[in-house]
């Protein structure tokens, strides 16, 4: 049984590779999940690319013009379909990962709008969904915040794969801390 109440120990960082942002109509390409501490130390990782319909992967990047920037992300999904893992094996072996790492622990999702991911996963991934607790750390409300308020940047490359996309999203984080624990509240450019 979850214990939902009990205070995480653990993160899990997620990141999907969509044909598009609507989980009803749009499917899953890629997935990175990313098991971490709270000093962000990875305790264990995931990757996979996602079996699905040819015609339905062509059919739904023509349909979002996001696609038309990356191209050779394009490209390369399309030409990796046949050799991705199925669903179903997809949701398992992510089910597996979770209870090894996290036991009777609700796995807190963390990521940049990982509320979209959550959506996806609900959708295409019940049992995954019911491992995971009901709250989730969004980065992208910390940007909003730091931007906003203290005028902090964070600067990333926009590389849109899945694995690349959480180290993105764990160092944006740390610099949002290290910005406090340093109580540098100078200019709030990144340091890097």
């Amino acid at each position: 049984m979850i214990d939902k109440k009990a205070v995480p120990t653990k993160l899990l960082w997620v990141d999907l590779e969509m044909t598009g942002l609507d989980a009803e109509n749009d499917v899953i390409l890629e997935v990175a999940a990313e098991v971490t501490d709270f000093e962000f130390k990875t305790i264990a990782s995931y990757e996979a690319i996602v079996q699905q319909p040819r015609d339905i992967v062509v059919d739904r990047m023509q349909k979002n013009i996001w696609w038309a920037d990356f191209p050779a992300n394009r490209d390369e999904f399309v030409n990796k379909l046949d050799s991705g893992k199925p669903l179903g094996q997809v949701e398992k072996e992510l089910i597996a990962l979770v209870t090894e790492h996290f036991g009777a622990e609700a796995a807190v999702l963390a990521g940049n709008s990982i509320h979209n991911d959550r959506n996806f996963i609900k959708k295409w991934w019940p049992g995954l969904d019911l491992k995971l607790h009901y709250r989730m750390l969004d980065v992208s409300a910390w940007k909003v915040l730091m931007q906003a308020k203290y005028g902090v940047q964070f600067e990333k490359k926009e590389v849109h794969r899945a694995f690349d996309d959480i180290q993105a999203s764990i160092a944006e984080l740390q610099h949002y801390l290290e910005w406090f624990n340093h109580g540098s509240h100078g200019d709030g450019s990144q340091n890097s």
